[in-house]
C-alpha cells in the first residue's frame, strides 16, 4: 500500500443486477454502460491497497425496511427489487467481493444513512472516499453529501464509473457536487492520480 492511499477508501454502489441488467427491477439507464469502469475503479484500488466497501441494498421480501413510497414494489407473492438472497440483488457479473473488501448492506439511499460505515471507516484510518456505482442523483448523491457532512476529505466521484436515467441528470448532479468540493475526475484521470 502506497502512503498517498492508506486512508482511502472506495465506496462501490448499488452495482447490483436489479440495478444494472437490462430486465433488472430497478434499471438504471446508464448503468451497463460504466460496468467496465467500475470493474477497473476496483482493480486499481486493490492495487493501490484502498479499502474496497461494497455498498448494497437488500431488502426483505415484503420489503418492510424498503422507504415507505417503494414499498407498492413488494406485494405479497411476488419478488421486489433487491430482495435479500434473490438474483437482483447479486452484484453484476465482473464485481466479485474478495477477502479483505467490505460488505455494507444499507435500506436507504446514503450509505451513511442508519448504517455503522462512518464508525466502520474511521476504524479502519479512512478519511477520504472515492465513489462509483448508481444512481447519481439518489445513491451517490445522498452517499457524497453525508460524507461531506462527516468531513471526509477529499471526496471523490469518477465521473464516467457512475450513472443516471440520463446524461442530464447525471451532469447536473455532478455539478451540485463540485459545487461542495468533490472532485470529480475522470477514470483516466483518477487512474494517472
Amino acid at each position: 500500500m502506497t502512503e498517498k492511499w492508506k486512508h482511502t477508501a472506495l465506496l462501490v454502489i448499488d452495482m447490483q443486477n436489479d440495478f444494472i441488467l437490462d430486465d433488472g427491477l430497478m434499471r438504471v439507464n446508464g448503468g451497463k454502460a460504466i460496468v467496465p469502469n467500475v470493474i477497473k475503479a476496483v482493480e486499481i484500488a486493490r492495487q493501490r491497497g484502498i479499502l474496497v466497501v461494497w455498498v448494497v441494498r437488500e431488502h426483505d421480501y415484503l420489503g418492510r425496511d424498503a422507504e415507505l413510497f417503494r414499498r407498492h414494489l413488494y406485494p405479497p407473492g411476488k419478488e421486489g427489487p433487491t430482495t435479500k438472497g434473490t438474483l437482483g440483488a447479486e452484484l453484476v457479473d465482473g464485481l466479485v467481493i474478495k477477502e479483505g473488501d467490505y460488505k455494507l448492506v444499507k435500506t436507504r439511499f446514503s450509505a451513511f444513512f442508519d448504517t455503522h460505515l462512518h464508525s466502520f471507516l474511521q476504524s479502519n484510518g479512512v478519511n477520504s472516499l472515492v465513489v462509483v456505482g448508481v444512481q447519481t442523483p439518489n445513491c451517490i448523491r445522498q452517499t457524497v453529501f453525508d460524507a461531506v457532512a462527516h468531513n471526509y476529505q477529499p471526496v471523490t466521484v469518477v465521473v464516467d464509473a457512475t450513472a443516471a436515467a440520463t446524461p442530464d441528470i447525471h451532469d447536473a448532479n455532478l455539478f451540485d457536487m463540485r459545487n461542495i468540493g468533490v472532485a470529480t475526475p475522470t477514470m483516466q484521470e483518477w487512474c494517472g492520480a
